[in-house]
Order: structure tokens, then sequence, then C-alpha cells
């Protein structure tokens, strides 16, 4: 070897040894300057070609325990294991099998109203009422009594308890939607919803205080007779469980044009029901009638998967803790037909989500060197269902949930347009929003309040980053602001609350929308971003002191659990 030949495989040894060390300080240090980070390598075109795959017609809608749905799983599978990422189910699998039990409710069932033991009225099912639980468990043989608890709330925090002066033990109760009107954001949030005046509060509500049904009464009967075609089609579908489940009870919607006949001979009418909420005026009392339920229905039990791939941290130290990247793959699969088309193929809801997260993991496999802590890409079943995939999960957690520093949940993707700001939905709750924060404004992006315009503790509880908070994780979903490149405000608001009314669960969800991958490319960069920043970070993310999700997280931190 001559010395120039010397002399260049010097430099090539100085130049690679170099680039090591660079990779090295990137990797070890709390946070890395983004132009640093592989985020070019996320393409529009890989994630549309998952979008592409998941979101066909062939996939039938993926609904939970159907074969498009199973096929979905194996897709996702098989793009992990080519990506060389390791089965993180356990034993050398990437699924983690769910036991569930469904109920499709069929139109013989009864429910009647009596007053004095006399039918007063048999009501049909889709046209006078719908059903939010199926199954034998909702079934009322002999006509029960019915109370009126106002909007079936107890709220300590804000010395509010509908269920004070009533007894409904062994009844059913009723109770309007929504919560006490507010103007003040110390009572109820103000104009601000609260999870109070989420149905599935108020059903669980219902059970603990002993009540064998509940019924939920329109407060807004205009806007629900409008919509009332569409919840139809909603809740055609059928209602799965756990198998493992605590029984549920007989939990209904009763349309607005029938909700009079519960309040027959009663002290007050339901107009002067909803006359007294406006001025918040609105006392629990027993109702007049009773009623029963005999319901008909198809069953079955059936497995659904959770599909899990590890990637093992570099840090000796911190790969023994884990973030956890999740987006669920379900859908509702083939419903009611609307113009011709029966399949809700759920494209942004949330095949875009799945194709995001896909390329996120696909980029990290690619890292020279993975991140300092390990992260699981966790593809979720059974979210339109109730969460079940999740909730799974977390009753029977591949890692420890005390190691498991924070869970970024992916459910849609931006598709409209280019954005300048994001919101972190949940991130004011833990300093998720401080890693948020950092990792946007590397990408010259702003992280902005939610919008005044959407109700921000349903938008938080409306998907799987809630039931990860409830066990203790700090979760957050970033989603969008409203400050896009090419739209203005409110031109944006109006094409989300179309979109919300129109297209969402719906047939429409399709892939003959109008999608801007490139505005899906930058969202799923961020979140790239924000996951790197995370899983390199020397501290786990944390709640902030007085937030309710600290209890669960304290306990399962001394538990070990």
């Amino acid at each position: 070897m001559n010395l120039i030949q010397l002399y260049l495989a010097y430099m090539k040894f100085l130049l690679k040894n170099m680039l090591a060390l660079i990779l090295i300080l990137c990797n070890t240090a709390a946070f890395c300057q983004v132009d640093s980070l592989p985020i070019s390598s996320i393409s529009d075109t890989a994630i549309a070609k998952h979008i592409q795959f998941l979101g066909s017609d062939f996939l039938e809608g993926r609904a939970t325990g159907s074969t498009g749905n199973k096929t979905a799983a194996s897709y996702i599978k098989n793009e992990l294991s080519r990506m060389g990422l390791q089965p993180g189910a356990g034993e050398n699998r990437y699924y983690q099998s769910i036991l569930m039990h469904g109920n499709t409710a069929l139109p013989e069932s009864q429910l009647r109203i009596y007053s004095d033991d006399q039918l007063l009225f048999d009501l049909e099912l889709g046209r006078d009422y719908l059903l939010f639980k199926s199954g034998a468990q909702t079934y009322v043989p002999q006509p029960v009594p019915v109370v009126f608890v106002g909007y079936g709330i107890i709220a300590s925090e804000y010395d509010y308890n509908d269920y004070q002066s009533v007894d409904v033990e062994g009844k059913i109760v009723a109770y309007l939607s929504g919560e006490p009107p507010s103007d003040n954001p110390d009572y109820f949030m103000g104009e601000t919803s609260t999870i109070y005046s989420l149905p599935e509060s108020k059903q669980r509500l219902a059970i603990s205080r002993g009540a064998v049904g509940s019924i939920l009464i329109p407060d807004t009967p205009r806007r629900v007779i409008a919509n009332w075609k569409k919840m139809t089609r909603e809740y055609w579908f059928e209602d799965v469980t756990l198998a493992y489940a605590v029984t549920g009870h007989l939990s209904i919607m009763i349309h607005p044009g029938i909700a009079n006949a519960l309040f027959q001979n009663a002290e007050f009418s339901l107009q002067e029901i909803l006359q007294r909420g406006m001025d918040d005026k609105i006392t629990s009392f027993p109702l007049l009638v009773d009623i029963s339920f005999r319901g008909e229905f198809i069953s079955r039990n059936f497995f659904s998967n959770n599909v899990i791939s590890l990637l093992p941290g570099s840090d000796p130290e911190r790969k023994n803790s884990y973030l956890i990247v999740s987006a669920h793959y379900d859908h509702l699969g083939i419903g009611t037909t609307v113009n011709g088309d029966s399949i809700y193929n759920g494209v942004f809801d949330n095949a875009a989500g799945v194709g995001a997260a896909l390329e996120i993991a696909r980029t990290f496999s690619r890292l020279p060197t993975p991140p300092a802590r390990s992260i699981m890409f966790l593809f979720l079943t059974g979210e339109e269902k109730g969460l079940l995939g999740s909730r799974y999960y977390l009753d029977q957690p591949v890692v420890p949930l005390h190691k498991t520093v924070a869970n970024i949940n992916i459910d849609g993707l931006a598709m409209f347009d280019t954005f300048n700001d994001v919101v972190g939905i949940g991130a004011e709750l833990s300093d998720l929003s401080e890693y948020l924060s950092t990792s946007a404004s590397k990408m010259g992006i702003s992280l902005s309040p939610f919008p005044a315009e959407f109700a921000k503790a349903e938008s938080f509880a409306r998907s799987d980053q809630i039931a990860f908070a409830q066990a203790g994780i700090p979760s957050i979903l970033v989603m969008p602001g409203l400050d896009l490149r090419n739209t203005e405000r409110q031109a944006a608001i109006d094409r989300i609350l179309n979109w919300n009314r129109e297209i969402y669960h719906s047939p429409f969800d399709d892939l003959d929308q109008q999608m801007n991958l490139k505005a899906a490319e930058q969202h799923t960069q961020l979140l790239f971003a924000l996951c790197y920043e995370i899983a390199n970070s020397n501290r786990a993310p944390e709640w902030h002191p007085d937030v309710k999700y600290n209890v669960p997280r304290l306990q399962s931190q001394a538990e070990k659990r």
C-alpha cells in the first residue's frame, strides 16, 4: 500500500468514526436538532400506499371481528416484520388475541311504556329509540318504575348531585343529554363541555347507583330530530364488548317526539323541564310510568387482535422504559346503505393514522442507532366499540405500566391542508406539551390552545388516549390547528364541521374524498420528531400535580405493575 492509499484509508477511518461519534451524541442528548432527524425519508407516497390498502372496499370497513379486520391485522403484522421490528406480544408473537362478545339487535325487540298497568306505547327500534347496549344483560322483562334524574350527573367539585333526593335502585333512570349550562369557567368549565356530559359517564353512574336501565333524552330536540336518521345508521352496527366485561344494563336514547310520553301526568312536562334546564333549575323526581324491554339479538363470541411490535432502546438504563405509539385499525364495517354505498371504509378514521404509525415505525427501524428508550408500536382493535383493544392491553400489559413513560396516540391525520400550528389534545394535562412545543418549533410550527369552537373535554375522551390516561400513562393526541397555509380560519372551521356532519362514520369517509397527502406527510414528520424527543429524553414525562390521572400513575408505580 503506497502513501496515498494509506492516507485515503486513514481519512476514511476518521470520517467513519466521526460520523459514529455524531450519532452517539445525537442519540444520548435530551433533544436533537430536527435537521439531523431522517424526517425527509417520511413520504406521502408511503403513507398513501397504506391508506389505499386499508381504506379499500376489499377490507369492507375493517369491523371488529370481521374478515376485513383480520386482513388489516395481517397486513400490519407483515409490514412490521418486513421492517425488521421484533414481535412485541410475547412468545415471539405480533398478535395479542382478545376474546370478545358481540350482539346485534333485531327489529323484533320490544320496548313498552305503561301507566297504571296499562300499555301506553309499544316502541319500534330505530324509529322511536336507539340502543347503546345490546344483549341479555339489557332485559327488563317486567315493567319497572322510571325516575327522572336531571342530567344524570354527580360532580362533587361543583357541589352538584342529581341523585341526592331520589332512590333509583332497581329502577330505570331518565336524564337529559349534556350538562348544566354555564358561562362560568369554574362551574362545569363554562361553555366547554366536561367529561360528565358523555353518555358513557352517565350510564356508568346509573349502574353504580343500582339502576337497571337508563334513558337519554336529547336536550336539543330539533338538532337530534334532524340527525336521527344518521344516528340510526350508526347504532345499527353490532354492539361488541370484552368477554370479561362487567355486565351492563338497558341503555337507550329515546326520540324527542316520544320522550314526552315519559312525563305523562308528572310534576313537570318535558317542555317545562327543558325550560328549567336553561335556567339551571332542574330537579329530580319520580315519573308516573313504567317500562319493560325484551330484546331480540344475534349473539356471537370471537377473537380480534391487537398487533404489537417493539424497537429495543439503545441506552443500557433507559431501554427498560417504553414509549407507546398507538393507532386503531378497526372501523365500522358494512352498514346501512347510503346513496348506494354500504361500506364504511374509515379512511381518515383511521386508515390514515395507521399509515402514519407504520411510516414512523419504518423510519425508526432504519436509524443507525435506536433511540435511548424502547418504543412499542401498538395497533389497536375495537376502538370503535368502546376502546376495547386499548382497555384490554392496559388490563394485560406486555411491558410494565409503571415503566411506560408516555402514549402518543394517532387517530386521524392532517389531510385538508398543510399547517402552521398544531393542537395537543390533552397537552395541558402533562408536560408532554413541552415536548410537543419543542419538536414543533424546530419544524417552524407553533403550538396553539384548543380551539374554542370545538368540545375540548370530549375530544380527549373520544379515543384510545383516554384509556392510557386512566391507567396513569401521560398521553396525547396531536392534531393540526386552524392556521392552515392555504385556507382561511373560518373556511377551515367550516370544512371540519362539514366533515364531521357529512362524512364522519359514513360510507363517504372513503378513498374518493379529497386528500392532501403533503399535509399527511407533514403531520407524520412532526409525530416522528415528537416521538424522537420523548424516546431520547433523560426525564420521563409527568402529569401536572393537580391532574386526576396522577392517582393511577402513583398506584402503578407503587405496585410496580
